[in-house]
This record gives C-alpha cells, sequence and structure tokens, in this order.
C-alpha cells in the first residue's frame, strides 16, 4: 500500500501565499509522475500540476506563473508553492502518485486525503 499525507493547507488573504506538501510512505518501488489536484465546491476535480521523476512539469493554464512545483525523489515527496493565491483558487487539494510497489510490475495511480486551501479576505 501508498500512503499519501498532504499537508500546509488553510486559510490566507488573496495575494498571500501557502506551500503544499505530500508525502508518500509504504512499501514503494519506485513514484514516476507526482502530482497536484484540486475540486472546489459543486466543480470537477481538475488537474493543477504534475512533476514526473526527472522533473518535467506541467501546469494549468490557470495557475501558469503563480504556482510551482516540485519533488524531492530521496524523500519521495512532492510539493507546491502558491503565490499570488486568488478566491478562485479555494479548492480541496489532492495530492497524487503513480507508483509502484515493491514485488508489483506495475505502476498505479494513489491518492492522498486532500487539504483544503480558503482564499479570502
Amino acid at each position: 500500500q501508498v500512503r499519501l499525507v498532504e499537508s500546509g493547507g488553510g486559510l490566507v488573504q488573496p495575494g498571500g501565499s501557502l506551500r503544499l506538501s505530500c508525502a508518500a510512505s509504504g512499501s514503494i518501488f519506485s513514484i514516476n509522475a507526482m502530482g497536484w489536484y484540486r475540486q472546489a465546491p459543486g466543480k470537477e476535480r481538475e488537474l493543477v500540476a504534475i512533476i514526473t521523476r526527472d522533473s518535467t512539469t506541467n501546469y494549468a493554464d490557470s495557475v501558469k506563473g503563480r504556482f510551482t512545483i516540485s519533488r524531492d525523489n530521496a524523500k519521495n515527496t512532492v510539493y507546491l508553492q502558491m503565490n499570488s493565491l486568488k478566491p478562485e483558487d479555494t479548492a480541496v487539494y489532492y495530492c497524487n502518485a503513480d507508483a509502484r510497489l515493491m514485488y508489483s510490475r506495475s505502476y498505479y495511480p494513489h491518492w492522498g486525503k486532500g487539504t483544503l486551501v480558503t482564499v479570502s479576505s
């Protein structure tokens, strides 16, 4: 099993910053891509940012230039630095990891339980 634990969410004023972290643990052999998704009330879950093992990144248009994704492969951890936050960034942010378990030949997606980010004055 793979356990993903997010942290760093909270309440922030518009224009502020937050840094999310997500640590993966368990019987992990290797992790390919890691990413952040978000789901706002009444909306579908959407991709925010994704990073491959060699640190190639991709961002949703709505966060380009404001958010930065990074990872520490030695710690199986992915980060999301969020700057210039807007009210429309309010959502539950979920971590995702495409992981291969010990004694497994395949990679499967795993999800964290989410952390709430609220941008409001």
